[in-house]
């Protein structure tokens, strides 16, 4: 199955009515039982997961709408993320691109050097997810005891990742195994198309995501809460696993912006915010049941978050 990007872990699920007409009434008894499938080559998870349908009540962001200017000030911020990327000697690659290249060896130099980047960042990006992930609990109240509770579990498994993997058969995907969730494999050809920290932070953060969430669906109510959001802003369907993957997107967006404030330099702050978003700006813009396409990854991450939008566009937060 061809990838646009990262796949997570979180099976899908279907869920069956059994309807029984009574003779003599039209009552109709709803019953339903949990079928999983497999998730994609990439998304392998080590253990899969059963999940009972849940009524979660939405974010109270869900009610949002965006003006036309707020929208118009969107895609501004896309254009100028992906001209930043082609201006930029550090620019990501497009993942499009990526998967047009042939493999690229574990020892060759573009690999090394982007598995040591990894390597030496992932310290510094599991405490920005950390960081990332409270912020998010407060931002949408999740703040009931059990909620707290598994915001804690998540953020130690965050803490216990210590491992990047290079694997030439990955080619240009990172993925995590529920049974070594101490690791993270990164194809060889994402490593090298990821030449800036700041991209690598973003990707790192993505995935430390998918880790926090476990096997027993830690983060599920910030999913949902973010799924909503972003599908009242943009008028995308955003559910179940896109909304998974939105919000590994987020927070590795926030881990990626929290690292630009803590390691000043001269490169123009537009240009290094684009970075962790970049590998996006694709010629060939695909999505799929599980994951909106890249360029609509863009389009709802900058909604979500427009002090990100307006740092883009004009190079500050304020308005």
């Amino acid at each position: 199955m061809r990838t646009l990007k990262n796949k997570g872990m979180l099976p899908k699920l279907s869920v069956l009515f059994l309807v029984l007409v009574l003779a003599g009434s039209s009552a109709v008894l709803p019953a339903s039982s949990a079928v999983l499938s497999g998730s994609s080559a990439i998304a392998n998870a080590g253990t899969q997961r059963r999940r009972a349908p849940k009524r979660i009540p939405q974010a109270s962001h869900a009610s949002e709408a965006m003006s036309a200017e707020a929208r118009e000030l969107v895609e501004r911020a896309i254009d100028v993320t992906c001209k930043e990327r082609r201006r930029d000697p550090q620019g990501s690659v497009p993942i499009d691109e990526m998967q047009g290249r042939p493999s690229l060896p574990v020892r060759s130099p573009e690999a090394i050097a982007g598995a040591e980047r990894a390597q030496r960042l992932l310290p510094l990006a599991k405490d920005l997810v950390i960081e990332s992930l409270s912020r998010l609990a407060s931002e949408y109240k999740l703040t009931s005891r059990t909620s707290r509770i598994k915001l804690q579990q998540a953020m130690q498994r965050v803490r216990m990742v210590r491992r990047i993997k290079p694997d030439m058969d990955s080619r240009d995907n990172a993925s995590v195994l529920m049974r070594n969730p101490v690791t993270i494999t990164f194809g060889t050809i994402f490593l090298a198309g990821l030449p800036s920290d700041e991209a690598m932070v973003s990707v790192l953060g993505h995935e430390l995501v998918h880790i926090a969430d476990g096997d027993r669906d830690a983060l599920l109510m910030l999913y949902r809460a973010i799924g909503n959001r972003a599908s009242a802003l943009t008028g995308l369907d955003i559910r179940a696993q896109r909304a998974e993957e939105l919000t590994c997107d987020v927070v590795g967006a926030l881990a990626a912006r929290e690292f630009v404030a803590d390691t000043p330099d001269y490169v123009p702050l537009p240009r290094r915010i684009s970075r962790a978003v970049a590998h996006n700006c694709v010629a060939e813009d695909e999505g799929d049941e599980d994951h909106l396409s890249p360029r609509n990854t863009i389009r709802s991450l900058l909604s979500l978050n427009p002090s990100l939008t307006r740092e883009l566009v004009y190079g500050r937060s304020n308005e």
